[in-house]
């Protein structure tokens, strides 16, 4: 999969196991769609097996009702939220849809993320509660952790469509090791300009839509099967590195002002690595590497954890990997003292489930 995804040619010289096993690894990373277009603006599909081009082109109208359903769902915030002053700021996949970016061009996606300031969180809360969104029923202990020390809210699903939406303050929780300045990310966004867009949207700045996929991915989400936000990250900085001058110096300053070089340096070595993303030496360079050991570990550890597994289970060193990307991910979100509680709550909470606390 990774083979097609860096050189779509790369399909013409897949047998028949090959392409049972891209498929199936496509469609457990929700992947396939994009790979279809990837494909298709290659100009290699009409030469590939008759089954694998039925397989491909039956992926892309469900891209296309993702697609309409994120419109949808926008317009619906949109509307719930009209009358707040105040930015309301789309990420992730509802932002690279609704701004026409290549990254979103096949992505398979129905939840929105949005980004407002802190001090809104609870108006904008109130207004899409009655605008028929209800909150995810969860144990009181995760709406505590929500509420006091993540970024963002519990999760608000709307009671009859079923939609989801996240409503974030910040992109890293208040508890972590690296806290951006919310407000600095907030200040350099800018209005959702694309045909047929509600107004009064936004999305974050090309280097902050990169750089927040960069700590997603590296910083405070769990890479277990991660890879098509990686294949994001390559979508994105292709893009923006290829039609904006000075994006490059601009991203590696804007890490560094924000704190993020590590996980940048970690997205710009991965998407080179796994994908073959062009990344310029010079922007590279200016980012400090981690520990020669440190970087060899990650190599190995995230290797075996971006993938999708074949079955339930991964082989010993895919799930001995991935638990250890697990611990990393909630070391670098809180200090010491809460994680150990935090790990021994969620330990306990599985020999008494039904108990609340």
């Amino acid at each position: 999969m990774l083979e097609v995804l860096r050189t779509p040619a790369a399909a013409l010289r897949l047998s028949r196991p090959e392409w049972t096993e891209l498929l199936g690894s496509a469609r457990h990373s929700n992947l396939l769609p994009r790979i279809a277009v990837l494909l298709e603006d290659g100009g290699v599909v009409q030469q590939l097996p008759a089954r694998v081009q039925e397989q491909l082109r039956g992926a892309r109208p469900i891209a296309r009702h993702h697609e309409r359903t994120i419109r949808w769902e926008v317009q619906r915030i949109a509307d719930a939220l009209k009358d707040l002053d105040t930015r309301i700021v789309l990420l992730k996949g509802a932002a690279y849809v609704m701004a026409n970016l290549p990254a979103g061009q096949g992505r398979l996606a129905t939840d929105v993320d949005i980004l407002v300031p802190r001090d809104q969180i609870r108006d904008v809360e109130r207004r899409l509660l009655a605008a028929g969104w209800v909150a995810v029923k969860l144990h009181a202990y995760d709406q505590r952790f929500y509420r006091e020390w993540s970024h963002e809210l519990p999760p608000l699903q709307h009671s009859r469509r079923r939609s989801v939406v996240d409503v974030h303050h910040n992109i890293l929780p208040p508890t972590g090791r690296v806290r951006p300045d919310a407000q600095t990310l907030l200040s350099a966004a800018v209005p959702l300009k694309a045909a047929n867009a509600p107004e009064g949207l936004w999305t974050l700045g090309p280097e902050d839509m990169v750089l927040h996929c960069a700590v997603h991915l590296f910083q405070d989400g769990e890479l277990s099967g991660s890879v098509r936000d990686l294949v994001d990250a390559d979508a994105l900085l292709s893009d923006f590195g290829g039609r904006l001058p000075g994006f490059w110096d601009g991203l590696t300053s804007r890490a560094r002002m924000l704190g993020l070089e590590r996980p940048l340096f970690y997205l710009l070595h991965f998407t080179g690595r796994m994908l073959g993303t062009a990344v310029p030496s010079a922007a590279a360079a200016q980012l400090a590497r981690p520990p020669a050991i440190t970087l060899e570990l990650m190599d190995r550890l995230v290797s075996r954890s971006l993938l999708p597994v074949a079955g339930q289970h991964g082989t010993f060193g895919e799930e001995t990997a991935r638990t250890l990307l697990y611990i990393r991910s909630h070391w670098l979100r809180m200090p010491p003292a809460q994680l150990v509680a935090h790990l021994t709550r969620k330990a306990l909470r599985r020999w008494s489930p039904d108990k609340d606390g």
